[in-house]
């Protein structure tokens, strides 16, 4: 059984490699620009864009198992090489977002969109596949590390919206369990939910961060204008206001919690103080 773990550069697609090659498994991983990847010795890099079909069949060959991120330009193209090159199981990394309605069905949000036409491609396929759903990433909040860095400072909006972020290791524990066929017997292909074991509003999550690196941490409040041009360079504009509608709408609303990764691995997912402390030095401690 070979491994194909795409999106090599991310936290869970990186975290991933490392259980899978920590395990003794053969895995093989892939990359847009797989000579920026540092994967363990012995695992080989393969390029494997999902925008360019013309990768597929080279980054495919021998595969038995594939992680894989959402990408929906070509997921039908790509559920159609992995089936002719013999793919059995398709893991994908898609998003909560898909199982909440859109509130205008003709401008769909951009986020719940690129999952949902992944996902529906590799449903049509004949492949086994299992979805992965997470909620907010608590990764995410690596996007305030420069800010925090610089100033000591986190900028929003909405302080007092609430997610229940989920650890890239938790999700990371669960496709290792996928693509290894360890799930706990009767476990669904579809509709794994993934959170973190409690509903954090940004505030409380910055404030994990500031015992983590073991100093104080402000919380400026701005308006979305202001939040907007201080984000540009790394936030799509589609994706921005996609998250002002959401945060707008759920300002102080709790976070649903799922049991999902306890469910999954038989231990409580991670807390959010945990994500804070394995990723302190990203915010300078």
């Amino acid at each position: 059984m070979t491994i194909l773990v795409t999106g090599g550069g991310g936290l869970v697609g990186g975290t991933l490699l490392n259980l899978l090659h920590a395990a003794g498994h053969d895995v093989r991983v892939a990359s847009r620009n797989p000579d920026k990847l540092h994967p363990p010795e012995g695992v080989p890099a393969v390029r494997c864009d999902l925008s360019d079909p013309d990768t597929f069949p080279v980054a495919l060959e021998g595969i038995t198992s594939v992680f894989l991120y959402a990408d929906p330009s070509h997921a039908t193209a790509f559920a159609d090489a992995a089936e002719k090159a013999g793919v059995e199981h398709l893991v994908l990394l898609s998003s909560s977002a898909v199982l909440s309605p859109d509130p205008d069905p003709d401008h769909p949000s951009p986020i719940s969109d690129m999952h949902l036409r992944t996902e529906r491609a590799l449903k049509a396929s004949p492949i086994r596949s299992t979805l992965l759903r997470p909620d907010a990433f608590a990764s995410n909040a690596l996007l305030w590390s420069p800010a925090v860095r610089a100033t000591g400072t986190v900028r929003l909006p909405y302080p007092d919206v609430q997610a229940a972020p989920v650890h890239e290791a938790d999700i990371a524990d669960i496709a290792l369990a996928a693509l290894t066929g360890s799930l706990p017997t009767g476990s669904p292909d579809a509709d794994n939910h993934l959170t973190g074991p409690e509903s954090l509003t940004f505030a409380e999550q910055v404030g994990h961060i500031s015992r983590a690196v073991g100093r104080p941490i402000a919380l400026d409040v701005v308006s979305e204008k202001t939040w907007r041009e201080e984000t540009a360079a790394h936030i799509p504009t589609p994706v921005a206001d996609a998250l002002l509608t959401w945060w707008r709408e759920h300002d102080g609303t709790p976070a649903e919690t799922t049991r999902t990764v306890e469910r999954l691995t038989g231990r409580p997912a991670r807390s959010f103080a945990t994500w804070a402390e394995d990723h302190a030095d990203a915010f300078g401690a």
